[in-house]
């Protein structure tokens, strides 16, 4: 059974990375206090076992030394003036109040206090220097102790301060300890939060510019190390910004210097004689110009286009008219106050893109957006089309890629919609997945963050 139960090495990382914790405000609060508490766990256990057991078993037989003095001073002459004496005398050099109870019993039953081991140091002191029964007790009043002694004629009461058998001064020291602890561990935390604070404003500072969004009030601060990485993150995305923009205005150039003959093809071609040749020509400068805007909506991908609060209901009504004209049949179901934040042409070319893709290889479509399972926005789309076998999912996003078979009919396509797609949902912080659709044909998923 002791086998059975018994954890293997190999599974002591697994069980400590699952229940440590996993934020580094976490695991810094731990590195501190667990030392603070295992230190502090051991000086007080040194201080209980060197010091106040050894003082408490000092003040123990010193207490019960002089019980015993007294009550072998009253069997050696058992007369009231005798008890008179004693009691004067042990008032006044011992601190004990000593009455006599004639003919009492003892009491029966045994009562502790919080801390047992200091009340079986008395008993065993008035044990080893008593030959007589005696009772103890040490929680009826707060500042005194209790004793009862068999005596001849009677029972002795002896009512002695709690000093006299306890260290009074020890529950000082450890309280002294316990806020002198919890008040350093609490300027630690602050000055930990402090640091990991910068390190969370880098990481969403880092986050806001892979969506796109900006973060004017973004500045370094906090450690060396910290303020060090936060230069680094700024250089590295001016120049990033800087490529953007001089590729945006490349392909600006681009985009009007290959548009221009184009234009002056379509022009000359549609002052020529109508023939089967020009006919074809003008289909091939059409598949032509389609294939330039498709190479440049995949080369731009986001531009600088700024990021908005946008109904998605109203985009996805757009894109699937679009769809309905190409003769397939699409079905919305969207909550209108349903929003993200997204840059609204950008997006709406992802959404355009996998809902045209679904109109070419199907005749039914379904569109329907929701909340997603961590707070975002989850929006799906099927058709009843022959769909994609689950191992070329990965491969139909690839740019260029398109796909033999039954779902190679778009003609004019060059395989960068879906790239396009998951190239903008990435670019806001989400994701493109393919799945199998409940229609029969393919699943696209699109997932934005909350």
């Amino acid at each position: 059974m002791a086998k059975f139960w018994r954890i293997p090495r190999r599974l002591w990382p697994r069980l400590l990375k699952r229940y440590l914790p996993q934020r580094l405000l976490g695991r810094s609060i731990l590195i501190i206090v667990l030392p603070v508490v295992l230190m502090q766990g051991a000086v007080t256990w040194a201080f209980f076992e060197a010091h106040w057991q050894t003082v408490t078993r000092q003040l123990s037989e010193g207490l019960a030394s002089d019980v015993a003095w007294d009550l072998a001073s009253y069997e050696a002459s058992p007369t009231p003036v005798t008890l008179a004496q004693i009691a004067e005398r042990a008032e006044r050099t011992q601190s004990l109040s000593i009455v006599l109870q004639p003919g009492a019993d003892m009491p029966v039953g045994r009562r502790d206090s919080l801390l047992p081991q200091f009340d079986d140091a008395l008993r065993q002191a008035l044990g080893d220097r008593l030959e007589t029964d005696y009772w103890v007790d040490t929680t009826r009043y707060p500042a005194y102790v209790d004793i009862r002694v068999k005596a001849s004629d009677g029972v002795f009461r002896i009512i002695a301060p709690r000093d006299r058998a306890f260290p009074a001064r020890g529950y000082t020291f450890v309280i002294w300890l316990t806020g002198a602890t919890l008040l350093l561990t609490t300027i630690a935390l602050l000055f930990i939060r402090n640091q990991v604070r910068a390190i969370e404003r880098l990481a969403e500072a880092a986050d806001a510019f892979g969506r796109g969004v900006e973060a004017p009030t973004f500045k370094p601060h906090g450690a060396r190390e910290v303020r060090q990485a936060a230069t680094a993150f700024i250089a590295m995305k001016e120049r990033i910004q800087r490529h953007i923009d001089q590729r945006t205005a490349l392909l600006a150039s681009v985009s009007h210097d290959l548009r221009t003959p184009l234009t002056r093809l379509k022009l000359e071609l549609a002052l020529s004689k109508p023939s089967r040749q020009v006919a074809a020509m003008k289909r091939d400068l059409d598949e032509m110009e389609h294939m330039i805007d498709e190479y440049l909506a995949f080369a731009r991908g986001q531009g600088g286009e700024a990021v908005e609060w946008v109904g998605l209901r109203g985009l996805i009504d757009e894109v699937s008219e679009g769809a309905e004209r190409a003769g397939a049949q699409v079905h919305v179901t969207a909550d209108p106050s349903l929003a993200a934040s997204v840059r609204p042409n950008a997006f709406k070319r992802a959404l355009s893109n996998l809902v045209m893709n679904a109109a070419v290889h199907g005749e039914h479509v379904t569109v329907f957006a929701r909340v997603g399972a961590n707070g975002g926005v989850e929006i799906l789309i099927d058709d009843d089309g022959p769909g994609i076998p689950p191992d070329r999912y990965e491969e139909a996003f690839k740019p260029f890629s398109r796909l033999d078979e039954s779902r190679n009919q778009n003609l004019k396509g060059v395989g960068l919609g879906l790239a396009i797609a998951r190239d903008v949902a990435r670019g806001h912080g989400g994701d493109v997945t393919l799945d199998k659709s409940p229609l029969g044909g393919l699943r696209a998923v699109v997932r934005l963050p909350g």
